[in-house]
């Protein structure tokens, strides 16, 4: 619901109703993942996708129907079925499809979900996708660190669904839950889809030059919350970084230090280091090696990458730790321009994500989207 929610919120806030469809299970080799939306205003217009394009048409007609007579639905879509071909599923998976019309009477808790999300604070949403009682499909309970709002339909179902929520939050997860029909831990007839919305892991993108620039408009095109770092005051402005969070005026080990000490950075983080002069990444690196983020990249060239080996390894890190210094940063695309190697920097950080390869998909074989790091 994230890549939709500005305009689900501005129809919400406007008194209108939308129909929102959101994937909540897959298997196999569907398109999009569990927690992917699609939203049809009120105008007809749509934002989002369900299936990269397969069953946008079909989705459509059911948000549109559903949109005007409140009645949610459940729908699975998979080559199996005769209507799969016919609705463009050929990949090969099949996806379930929840669709439920959105507005200030049905949702009542929407505006709570987009202020925690808007303030990167952790937030779940948990909605009936399944229940022997009609009127309970659709029924959201919203969770936050400290409470919880709304209720799927009793008291009993509310404290079952809290306590596995709060679980699937913490760890960021997505998820159907199976319950009786109050909340039975041993019994099935209610599904929940407990979405869980984590704060924005974390870009830190030190030294302000072009490059720069067109690194930190990939990284909030990939979801980052994205920090722009540089001691000289003249080049880190808020005008010349339009896609930062955050334009820091700090020198780069001082401000990542700051962050460490403040809980404000964690192993989800990113850090490029693009300052090209050894008295700014040094330091600034010899901090990150040993922190265990998720990636760490510094640009130069082999020249620079060898002088700068030699000087960590003088500042006492290991061989373990200087491992893990992605340098010359960027998978090899034949890059040139800052917005190229700004592609060729997102890739990698993708790759590492995922246990990608950085090879043509068409030179491999098997499936093509990984479920778990490294695995198809």
């Amino acid at each position: 619901m994230r890549d939709v929610l500005a305009d689900l919120v501005a129809i919400w806030r406007g008194g209108g109703t939308a129909g929102l469809a959101t994937v909540v299970r897959t298997f196999r080799s569907a398109p999009r993942p569990a927690g992917a939306s699609m939203l049809v205003a009120p105008d007809g217009s749509v934002s989002g996708s369900v299936s990269g394009g397969c069953v946008e048409g079909a989705v459509f007609d059911i948000a549109t129907t559903v949109a005007a007579n409140g009645i949610p639905v459940l729908e699975q879509f998979g080559v199996s079925d005769e209507s799969a071909f016919a609705v463009g599923l050929t990949c090969g998976g099949t996806l379930e499809v929840f669709v439920e019309a959105v507005s200030s009477s049905t949702c009542p808790e929407l505006g709570f979900v987009a202020e925690a999300i808007s303030a990167d604070q952790p937030v779940a949403v948990a909605t009936v996708i399944a229940h022997p009682n009609p009127a309970r499909i659709g029924r959201h309970l919203i969770l936050d660190g400290s409470g919880s709002t709304g209720s799927i339909g009793s008291a009993r179902s509310d404290a079952a669904v809290t306590d596995d929520a709060r679980g699937l939050l913490a760890a960021g997860g997505t998820a159907v839950l199976t319950y009786g029909p109050d909340g039975e831990r041993l019994g099935d007839g209610m599904e929940i889809f407990v979405a869980s919305y984590a704060p924005r892991p974390r870009m830190l993108v030190f030294g302000a030059i072009d490059f720069a620039a067109a690194v930190a408009e990939q990284g909030a095109f990939l979801g980052y919350r994205v920090t722009v770092c540089d001691a000289r005051p003249l080049f880190a402005t808020r005008q010349r970084f339009p896609s930062a969070a955050e334009v820091i005026v700090d020198w780069p080990h001082r401000y990542l230090a700051g962050e460490l000490a403040a809980g404000a950075v964690d192993r989800h983080t990113v850090v490029c280091v693009l300052t090209h002069d050894p008295k700014f990444d040094v330091p600034v690196l010899d901090i990150a090696l040993r922190q265990g983020f998720a990636f760490v990249g510094a640009m130069g060239s082999r020249a620079t990458h060898e002088d700068r080996l030699a000087r960590l390894s003088s500042a006492g890190l290991t061989a373990a730790q200087l491992a893990g210094l992605s340098s010359p940063i960027g998978l090899d695309l034949g890059a040139r321009t800052p917005q190229e190697t700004a592609v060729s920097i997102a890739a990698e950080i993708v790759a590492r994500r995922w246990g990608g390869t950085g090879e043509p998909l068409a030179a491999r074989r098997g499936r093509i989207h990984r479920d778990e790091l490294g695995s198809e």
